[in-house]
């Protein structure tokens, strides 16, 4: 007899065992699926819904754990249910749930569906990306006082320049801002944001790079970028700052990135109160996604950013980074922010300018944890490290 322990943080080895057994590729695909771990908290619950839960985990062979005070806003019960997804698939199941339990359905329903069949593509203002290999995000700051490389690109001519270094390097999409959100700034007038992005945008349209976003809170600078050749607008506010962005981005049809912030960049840092991060940040990304639907903005345009150095200490963002299969398991591709930011510099000691490796690593994480969009100012190492990770996670 022989006893092996495969890896079980992916489908891959289990689909691996059954094709080389002589499974066909669908069925050993969806069985590997079918018996990948899978966690849910289910919150504000009553005492006879827990007990419920109870009772089908024994028979189903799932585990459930439960509690009488939970932390979400209706303050009832919760539970946690652990077991293969196929355990945990009845519960979705209309024909094949309890009655007592039927409410649960539809929620457990999207989480499942978005774990088999995740986003394959995003589209966007005049074409549409495939997410089926990394899209890196360049960014290109005509600010004089970001972060990391404010007034660095002191022309028009300059950003462009370095537009076509980032998408020889392999970006799939450029980042063009022209208001730096790092933790203190205070907001630009819009006029002064317009004239900073708008040429830039127009002279990289003009060269044939792109497609461009336009990385702004404000509804009339995201119109002036659109009607520029903008594509996509990424907005740190996720729609809180300017209540008209939302109905300009409904009849223009853009791609948008819709970011977890609290509070405004002058304020974020004294947000940063959290009981368990990742659930909550999903909570209101959740939100924010559902008022872009309402306002009009077709769900596949949208892409969800957790906002990592927005309103999250340096601990709460390695949790974040850790956990980011909780905001992946929403259903809407993801993007994240990772380049050069502080909880960076707080594991590896690096000062800013000297943090693009630790990028390209907790890039790379990201990947393996379900992200798609990664937004750096080093294309070239970060294309690196995600074609390592896209090896590992898929391999040929």
């Amino acid at each position: 007899m022989k006893i092996t322990a495969l890896a079980a943080h992916t489908p891959e080895a289990v689909r691996a065992v059954l094709a080389a057994r002589g499974w066909e590729t669908q069925p050993a695909w969806f069985a590997a699926v079918g018996i990948q771990p899978f966690v849910a908290l289910i919150e504000d619950i009553s005492e006879s819904e827990r007990e419920a839960l109870v009772h089908w985990g024994t028979k189903s062979g799932a585990d459930v754990l439960t509690g009488g005070s939970g932390l979400g806003p209706g303050g009832g019960g919760w539970a946690l249910v652990a077991g293969s997804t196929s355990r945990i698939a009845p519960l979705a199941r209309y024909d094949r749930v309890p009655a007592e339990l039927s409410r649960f359905a539809p929620e457990l329903g999207k989480l499942l569906a978005a774990r088999a069949e995740p986003p394959r593509s995003w589209p966007i203002r005049g074409a549409e990306l495939s997410l089926e290999k990394p899209v890196i995000i360049g960014i290109i700051n005509v600010t004089p006082d970001s972060f990391s490389d404010g007034g660095h690109l002191t022309s028009v001519a300059a950003a462009i320049e370095h537009g076509a270094r980032l998408t020889a390097h392999g970006a799939r999409l450029l980042d063009v801002g022209g208001e730096s959100t790092r933790p203190g700034a205070t907001p630009v007038p819009p006029d002064e944001e317009i004239a900073r992005v708008v040429p830039v945008i127009a002279g990289l349209i003009k060269r044939g790079l792109g497609p461009v976003s336009v990385d702004t809170r404000k509804a009339g600078v995201a119109r002036a970028a659109l009607d520029a050749g903008a594509a996509v607008v990424n907005d740190v506010s996720g729609l809180q700052y300017d209540p008209g962005l939302a109905a300009l981005l409904a009849r223009a049809d853009a791609g948008v990135i819709l970011m977890h912030m609290r509070g405004t960049p002058a304020t974020m840092d004294d947000l940063a109160t959290y009981a368990h991060v990742a659930p909550e940040v999903a909570a209101e990304l959740a939100a924010t996604a559902e008022k872009a639907e309402r306002a009009g903005i077709a769900r596949e345009r949208s892409v969800i950013d957790p906002g990592f150095g927005f309103a999250k200490t340096a601990t709460q963002n390695f949790r974040l980074l850790d956990e980011l299969a909780t905001i992946v398991a929403l259903g809407y591709p993801v993007a994240v922010g990772l380049s050069r930011k502080r909880f960076l510099g707080a594991a590896t000691g690096r000062a800013v300018e000297d943090r693009d490796r630790a990028t390209a690593v907790a890039c790379a994480l990201a990947w393996e944890r379900g992200a798609r969009l990664f937004r750096v100012h080093d294309v070239a190492m970060t294309r690196e490290a995600l074609a390592l990770a896209g090896a590992t996670t898929n391999p040929t």
